[in-house]
């Protein structure tokens, strides 16, 4: 268990790294706004085909620029939650019996206050096993939520190690379990993160749902709800309220959230 002054050291590597990545997104966008401005004035000069050949290439370089600077942020932010054993590296999921059929207490100690959230193993055996067994090996030490949403649905997903939003263990899993029949989701629900119409795509990522959400079903169903909120959500709708970093209704949060631990009992 980290001790306060480790978490809080290792709460500003992470901001720090977190930082650099909104910066480096941020000027990769004004880049691409000047060059499309310049690519348009071209077409309208030179005619289309020089236009989508100077898109192509400067997508291109954006891309190898976005790839190296975007790494070396990683590569800080990784260093606290690069696990070389145990189910983080696994190519198969905890067995859904680690869920043990009861309700467990994870308390997610964050950088804007704990959130306390109650585990259903019964109801949900696969998803729970896996983020108990995470959360144990100290998997989400460390870890930044990436991704606020403030319009349609109202969620805060956390539980990606890398901070992109593609992250996760060395294993995915699935089918969908509890999900609402009536793709309802209330304040304070955390469910599983996955691809959409993948039911077979989930791993580490995890989304809480600040505000009632009705969240629609797609062809592999609704997403696997793996436990309910009962304190801190209002740390969680503060940083709602702050907004994402670039003012869009989805995007990096505004306020960083960082989850300096988390622990099961």
């Amino acid at each position: 268990m980290t001790t306060k002054k480790q978490a809080k050291a290792n709460a500003l590597k992470k901001q720090h790294a977190y930082e650099a990545r909104v910066a480096a997104k941020r000027r990769r966008r004004e880049r691409i706004i000047r060059v499309t401005a310049l690519v348009t004035a071209g077409a309208l000069l030179l005619g289309g085909g020089l236009a989508v050949l100077l898109i192509a290439m400067h997508e291109n370089n954006q891309a190898k620029a976005a790839s190296t600077t975007e790494a070396t942020a990683s590569s800080t932010a990784d260093d606290e939650v690069t696990l070389e054993s145990g189910w983080a590296v696994s190519p198969e999921p905890p067995d859904p019996s680690y869920a043990e059929d009861r309700t467990w207490t994870a308390t997610l100690a964050t950088s804007q206050g704990d959130i306390v959230v109650e585990l259903d193993g019964a109801a949900a055996p696969q998803a729970v096993a896996s983020f108990v067994e995470l959360a144990k090996e100290g998997y989400f030490d460390g870890t930044d939520c990436h991704r606020l949403t403030t319009s349609g649905i109202y969620v805060l997903q956390c539980g990606d190690p890398t901070g992109t939003g593609t992250g996760g263990p060395g294993y995915r899993f699935g089918p969908v379990e509890n999900a609402p029949a009536d793709d309802f989701y209330p304040a304070g629900t955390v469910a599983m993160a996955r691809v959409g119409g993948d039911g077979e795509s989930m791993g580490s990522q995890f989304f809480i749902v600040y505000q009632d959400s009705t969240i629609p079903s797609d062809s592999a169903g609704g997403y696997t709800v793996l436990g309910q909120v009962v304190e801190g959500n209002g740390s969680v709708s503060r940083v709602a309220e702050a907004g994402t970093i670039t003012g869009d209704t989805d995007g990096p949060p505004a306020m960083s959230v960082i989850v300096n631990e988390v622990s099961v009992s």
